[in-house]
């Protein structure tokens, strides 16, 4: 008897040991990329919970009429050649020597996405952003969703939401203060 207890005893130990020996594992931090103003990614295997309706940009008054329009770089990809567009806000261009026509909406030179909430935390340019809509022949093709009036072209992120063209790129350079 004295030794099937022993026995035991020794089993649950040993069981004991291993267990407290193994090491915890741990998950890998998710990395933090993103935009300053944004929600950061979610961990793989969770769903982002996206709020559901239509976006709204709010220009804030310490920010409206402050900029008269956007910089934009144009590059021809095949040619390698750029060129800078300045382009008023709330106004549209025809890209020169392109079928191209882009029209700018707002800018926001601190740009933060709150909800369905698009708006600028101060009138300084610490994340410049630019609702951009292009037509190439006279139809959309940038933001590339259906029904999506503007997309965005951010100074300091140009890959994210970049406008995706075979042949021309086009990002934001800054915006133009007025006065």
């Amino acid at each position: 008897m004295k030794k099937e207890v022993l026995a035991v005893v020794c089993g649950l130990s040993l069981v004991l040991a291993a267990g407290a020996c193994k090491k915890k594992e741990e998950k890998p931090p998710v990395p933090q990329t993103g935009m300053p103003g944004q929600q950061q990614p979610m961990p793989p295997g969770h769903q982002a919970m996206m709020p559901k309706g239509e976006t709204s940009i709010v220009v804030p008054d310490t920010v409206k009429g402050k900029w008269k329009g956007v910089v934009l770089v144009v590059e021809d990809k095949t040619t390698k050649k750029k060129e800078e567009l300045t382009i008023n806000v709330n106004s549209d261009m025809k890209v020169p020597n392109s079928n191209l026509k882009i029209s700018v909406g707002e800018f926001l030179p601190d740009f933060k996405m709150d909800g369905l909430t698009l708006t600028s935390v101060s009138n300084e340019p610490n994340n410049p952003a630019a609702a951009i809509n292009v037509s190439e022949n006279g139809k959309q093709i940038f933001p590339a969703e259906q029904g999506k009036k503007w997309g965005w072209l951010y100074t300091k992120f140009p890959t994210v939401h970049p406008f995706d063209h075979p042949k021309y790129s086009i990002s934001l350079k800054n915006g133009v203060k007025k006065g």
